[in-house]
């Protein structure tokens, strides 16, 4: 079926059809994220964001990468061949590197996707969810003030090219009024430097990334799942529920002063083109507008009297 008509109709289809398609793909909309009539705002926490996980293996460390865009899929790392790289579609990527502790020896594991949309690269649907942390069935969760996202999508492959094994992520967004939720995030280029050195166990105070690996569970039967927390002022709700900013009342008095100031700009000009008219002729009905005030004042006076008569009873009693 093709449809015709002048660009502009094709924009205004598009703009209306894309938010349902990209819903049903499971997309996510980090600049307005709804959940149980509770409105956030996550695009600050947009573009490639780290955290790291690092196993002592003793003459070496096991290091895992994980990086997540919740705004929009993962562009490609510069100075990293194709190969090495999570496909595109790409929302959370997992890199592993075998470090070793003297420094001479630093080899690049295996690269996987945990979610995205990744259908046409052998994984599955991206299939996002969201949820309150206050309605999570872990009596843990329900204390706490924030959101849960659950994404999916990635595969891992087995050892020596075996079956493909699902992947999937859940991020925990904690709200905290202090963190922006960007702080001491490593640079995805360049992120073990400071692993390296950091002794397992060891303990983080004022350091502490916002974004932190919590396990990732290869027990399941379905698919693996890796758990993140991200903690952000950004997932704390609000006392104002959606769209109770724009009432009806507003939306009416905006579209009524646009159509008024739009009446009299118009009028006015065409007015001056057309007439060369000045001061009070230049406004579309000139005579009428300069007579509105009486016109109210004799209009408020009918209704005084209406309402100051209608007190008075009078004409005929019955006999």
């Amino acid at each position: 079926m093709r449809l015709r008509g002048p660009p502009g109709d094709a924009v205004i289809l598009s703009s209306i059809l894309f938010p349902l398609f990209a819903a049903a793909a499971g997309n996510i909309d980090c600049g307005r994220v709804v959940v149980d009539k509770q409105s956030f705002d996550l695009r600050e926490l947009g573009g490639a964001r780290s955290v790291v996980h690092s196993v002592d293996n003793g003459v070496s460390y096991t290091n895992t990468t994980y990086t997540i865009d919740v705004c929009r899929p993962l562009g490609k790392a510069k100075h990293v061949k194709p190969e090495d790289q999570c496909p595109n579609g790409t929302r959370l990527c997992a890199i592993e590197r075998v470090i070793s502790k003297d420094g001479e020896s630093d080899t690049l594991g295996k690269v996987y996707p945990i979610a995205g949309e990744l259908v046409e690269k052998g994984g599955s649907n991206m299939d996002a969810k969201w949820a309150l942390l206050q309605n999570s069935k872990s009596n843990e969760d329900s204390t706490k003030e924030g959101l849960i996202l659950e994404i999916n999508g990635g595969f891992k492959k087995g050892e020596d090219g075996g079956k493909k094994r699902p992947q999937k992520a859940i991020i925990e967004f904690l709200c905290d009024k202090s963190r922006t939720g960007l702080e001491n995030l490593p640079n995805p280029e360049d992120q073990y430097d400071e692993v390296e050195k950091r002794e397992e166990g060891e303990a983080e105070n004022d350091g502490t990334p916002s974004l932190e690996y919590v396990r990732y569970d290869t027990d399941g039967k379905d698919a693996d799942v890796l758990r993140l927390r991200w903690r952000t002022k950004y997932a704390c709700e609000s006392d104002t529920p959606p769209g109770a900013h724009w009432g009806f009342l507003t939306w009416f008095i905006i579209i009524a002063f646009m159509s008024i100031a739009t009446y009299l700009i118009f009028g006015s000009w065409l007015n001056y083109n057309r007439y060369g008219a000045r001061g009070w002729d230049l406004l579309p009905h000139g005579d009428t507008i300069r007579d509105v005030p009486y016109l109210m004042k004799d209009w408020f006076r009918r209704v005084l009297n209406t309402v100051q008569g209608s007190g008075t009873r009078g004409g005929y009693a019955a006999v």
